[in-house]
Order: structure tokens, then C-alpha cells, then sequence
């Protein structure tokens, strides 16, 4: 095999190779990364510990979602440092395998059914979502 020829192979099934892991590494990351959502609910009555109750209550439920793999009902920790938020009543934070299983999550009737039930309570949410590092 001449020097050329034995170029056009290598480059050739290089690329050959590379079309073959392609749809490997083109995978949509929503499929692949860990995906954490975090809300945090200002109660219309902040000082109500009744709407604070029923509020962790909608969220028991709401932590039935079959996609959720982990999830925590949060209040301010007693920190004190000019970065950290404390204004507001209730945080709930969840992790799920991937985005997708967050979009499920989103749409499935028991999320439905607690904004639904619950809503009237908070006066804002504000969300945090993040997925992992970039590979």
C-alpha cells in the first residue's frame, strides 16, 4: 500500500469511526444529566403558620411524583451573611434523573393538582433549575 493510499485509509475510516459514535456523543443531554429543581414559595401570609402547614402539605403530596428521586421541604436556615435570601416561607427542592423526567414532573396530574389546590397560598415562586456540568 503507497503512502497516499495508506493516508485515504486511515482518514477514511477515522471519519468512518467518528459517524459511527456520532449519534453516541449527539445523545441530547436531556436524556443524560442529573436535572435539580429548586422552588421557593413567598407565602401571601408570611407569618401564617396555618398557610405554611398546608403549603408543606401540597408538597407531601406533590413529592408522590413517580419521576422525582429525591426530594426536600426547606425552610431559611438561621444563617445570617448579606448573600443569603431568607425571604421566603417555603423551598422545595428535587432531583431527577434527567430533564425529560423533570417535563414529565411538570405536566403530570399531580403537580397539576397541587398548583391548583395550593396557588392561592404563595403570592410568588421563584425557580432555580440546573443540570450538570458540561462534559
Amino acid at each position: 500500500m503507497n503512502e497516499t493510499t495508506r493516508r485515504k485509509f486511515l482518514l477514511s475510516s477515522g471519519l468512518a469511526a467518528l459517524s459511527a459514535a456520532a449519534p453516541l456523543a449527539a445523545e441530547p443531554e436531556k436524556k443524560k444529566d442529573l436535572f435539580v429543581h429548586h422552588v421557593y414559595f413567598y407565602l401571601k401570609n408570611p407569618d401564617s403558620a396555618q398557610d405554611e402547614a398546608k403549603l408543606r402539605e401540597g408538597l407531601d403530596k406533590l413529592a408522590k411524583v413517580p419521576t422525582i428521586q429525591l426530594a426536600h421541604i426547606g425552610s431559611p436556615a438561621p444563617t445570617n451573611r448579606s448573600v443569603i435570601e431568607k425571604g421566603y416561607s417555603v423551598s422545595w427542592l428535587c432531583f431527577f434523573k434527567n430533564l425529560i423526567e423533570e417535563e414529565i414532573y411538570q405536566t403530570h396530574p399531580i403537580h397539576l393538582k397541587f398548583i391548583e389546590e395550593y396557588s392561592h397560598l404563595w403570592e410568588k415562586v421563584v425557580v432555580y433549575d440546573s443540570i450538570g456540568p458540561k462534559r
